[in-house]
């Protein structure tokens, strides 16, 4: 196999690195060993040639003037951002050298590795950092700050990450966003949805707390008041149950619990469930209306309500639906969630949890990052970070800013730019791009496995996530044969899976010959549930403390600060990611928060006026934006805008670092502010 990096021109097949459920197939356009444009590849049986403009400016990304060339320590304050240039050999040095004091003086739990997918590439995401941590004996990561919540319920129901091939979903002739900007979010999905508009004459309805670039495009757009989803799904039930608009005989052969759930849900009539959702009544029959007489009807389970308190309930329950009118059975029917257990891999083979001794060693949750810096005992002395930046996508922000100023806290950043974070750390390691690393990528969307190859040289001096902790694990002394094995081996490895049947025929020769490879996946004829059946009722939930139906319970009310505020994603960025190219920043134009146009005329705010947007955790400035996009008593923003150029941006300064009803996850989206006019003065000098 000749190498990509040995042909300076030429169009090369890639893969989307981002955190993204679409994964897209890509071409890269090479010149002089440069990758001058990124486009979809059409071929690509999913993605078909179509991508975003987060990875159509890639190149704006790879070839930044601001991306860091060298290691570099700290010569200045945390946070300051000065920094001095020094060799990896002085870096690995300096970093291996105070863990092996801590090692000494306090103990292997003193070091916390915090990463996330901000390069979705199995090897960059969970290979020889887990292997090297693990060794180390370092406090394990709870990584549980994206869709634990809700995967922890849709499993209650479902038994794991199994969901409709969304390849099928062209012959769907009902689509429900719940939850999803799929415009932004899942655009593939919008666009099989929009097809299946074209030919089917599907329709598209958008239940959410925002009139967001999904809604815009729905026939029918639902807005509902934040961490009421759950309430809204029972109420559903109650009316397809009572309409007799279930399948019987499904529900007798492939669910437990129907009959229980009948009578459960007779406390959620429309206009018990209207008062607390925000829904008119009639709108709420006409939904389970079009739902249980609409066939192949399918939902798609978006992120967003999993953000609350009461997130993990809200999945089980809405991954009940399905089971009701039997959609399951039908072609193009059902529900996504996930996809990942399709494609699942070897875990065991590629993060080695046999090399971490101790078993009981301590787990902190990422959501509370904060607090672990700032309170934990015994403390946590250094801090590794990679795949991530806690300073502005961790919840309570400036909690966990007050934490990275520690000057006891010994901590090290490796990213491709100097991020919000890495500017309070003592050592900064320049990181390669996903083009210019070997990696396999298993979408959580669809059902395919692909290869990434290199496609460019490592940029200036960056080095790779993998090659970066055998650096490390050469400089602890480890000797295991395991920080010896090169990519390809970890690969092979991973892809070596007996229990996951979708993809005994994926390895890596098959890889480098077709770039992309299809699980042989099929919905379970025995999903893994205690009784192997979808389970409306679920005795394993009641053995663990929860109601064992499906049941709606109100968020926390945290404070008396009176809007509910919801920190949601943009179109431009990906997180924090992009937020630093001038490029994307341009496509976003700037932050705002948006407002109900009752709530704007009770503060004298108009469209366009600065507002101080509060609560006791942090304060941000955006400019406002009023209208009808969300319901009255609701707060929306988009995008995490950067915060180190004195602006106040940072929206993660007001979440609250709660932890959810399920899967530790995160509760971002169960907070409230307050909102005031800040001197009427608009934000483009308007009076």
């Amino acid at each position: 196999m000749s190498s990509f990096l040995d042909k300076p021109d030429g169009i090369i097949p890639s893969v989307c690195s981002l955190d993204c459920p679409d994964q897209c197939g890509l071409l890269l356009h090479k010149k002089n060993g440069r990758i001058t444009k990124v486009e979809g590849d059409p071929v690509h049986p999913v993605t078909k040639g179509f991508i975003c403009n987060k990875v159509r400016n890639m190149t704006e990304r790879i070839y930044d003037k601001k991306r860091l060339k060298y290691p570099m320590k700290r010569i200045g304050a945390k946070g300051e951002g000065e920094f001095a240039r020094i060799s990896w050999d002085e870096a690995i040095h300096t970093i291996t050298t105070r863990w092996k004091e801590l090692l000494q003086s306090d103990s292997a739990e003193s070091i916390l590795p915090y990463s996330f997918y901000g390069n979705m590439g199995n090897l960059s995401a969970e290979g020889m950092d887990r292997r090297f941590f693990n060794r180390l004996g370092a406090s394990q990561l709870d990584r549980s700050i994206c869709n634990s919540a809700g995967a922890e319920g849709y499993k209650y129901t479902m038994g794991g990450s199994y969901g409709t091939d969304p390849e099928e979903t062209i012959h769907t002739n009902l689509f429900i966003f719940w939850g999803v900007n799929a415009v932004s979010t899942n655009m593939h999905q919008a666009t099989l949805a929009q097809q299946a508009r074209k030919q089917n004459g599907a329709k598209i309805v958008v239940i959410d707390v925002h009139k967001n670039k999904t809604a815009r495009l729905a026939d029918w757009f639902i807005p509902i008041l934040p961490g009421t989803d759950t309430a809204l799904a029972l109420g559903l039930m109650h009316i397809l149950f009572a309409e007799n608009m279930v399948d019987s005989s499904f529900l007798e052969q492939f669910t437990v619990g129907h009959e229980e759930l009948r009578e459960h849900v007779l406390q959620y009539d429309p206009v018990t469930v209207s008062g607390i959702t925000g829904v008119p009544v009639e709108d709420i029959i006409k939904l389970a209306r079009m739902y249980g007489q609409t066939s192949p009807a399918f939902i798609r389970i978006g992120n967003g309500p999993q953000h609350h308190d009461n997130g993990g309930m809200f999945v089980r329950t809405i991954s009940c639906l399905p089971a009701l009118t039997g959609q399951w059975l039908v072609k193009g029917g059902g529900a996504i969630k996930g996809n990942s257990a399709y494609l699942a891999h070897n875990t065991a083979k590629l993060q080695r949890p046999d090399l971490l001794k101790n078993k009981r060693t301590r787990v902190i949750n990422m959501n509370l990052l904060g607090e672990a810096l700032l309170t934990i005992d015994p403390p946590v002395k250094s801090l590794y970070v990679y795949g991530t930046n806690p300073a502005v996508v961790a919840p309570s922000a400036n909690k966990v800013r007050s934490g990275l100023e520690r000057e006891d806290l010994f901590t090290v950043v490796h990213d491709l730019f100097l991020t919000e974070t890495a500017r309070y750390a003592d050592i900064v390691l320049p990181a390669t791009s996903s083009f210019e690393n070997t990696d396999f990528y298993t979408s959580y969307w669809h059902h395919y496995i692909q290869l990434q190859q290199p496609v460019i040289e490592p940029f200036e001096e960056s080095k790779s996530n993998t090659d970066v902790f055998r650096l490390l694990a050469k400089g602890m002394g480890f000797t295991e044969a395991a920080f010896g094995e090169t990519d390809a081996e970890l690969i092979e490895q991973s892809l070596e899976n007996p229990m996951n049947p979708y993809t005994e025929e994926i390895n890596y020769e098959a890889l480098t010959k077709h770039q992309y490879l299809k699980a042989k996946a099929k919905f379970p004829d025995r999903l893994p549930t205690p009784s192997g059946k979808i389970e409306l009722y679920s005795e394993k939930m009641k053995h663990d403390g929860y109601p064992p139906l499906p049941t709606y319970i109100p968020l926390i009310k945290d404070s008396d600060h009176p809007f509910q505020f919801i920190a949601a994603p943009n179109h431009n960025f990906l997180n924090s990611t992009f937020a630093n190219q001038t490029k994307h920043v341009e496509l976003e134009k700037e932050p705002v928060v948006v407002l109900n146009r009752e709530d704007a005329e009770k503060l004298n705010i108009n469209d366009g006026e600065q507002v101080r947007v509060w609560n006791e955790r942090g304060e941000c400035i955006l400019k406002a934006s009023v209208g009808d996009n969300v319901l009255p008593g609701v707060s929306v923003t988009q995008g995490l805008w950067g915060a180190v150029d004195g602006t106040k941006h940072l929206v993660n300064a007001l979440t609250p670092d709660r932890i959810a009803d399920m899967g530790g996850g995160a509760t971002f989206f169960s907070g409230r502010v307050s909102i005031e006019k800040l001197r009427g003065v608009f934000l483009d000098g308007r009076e």
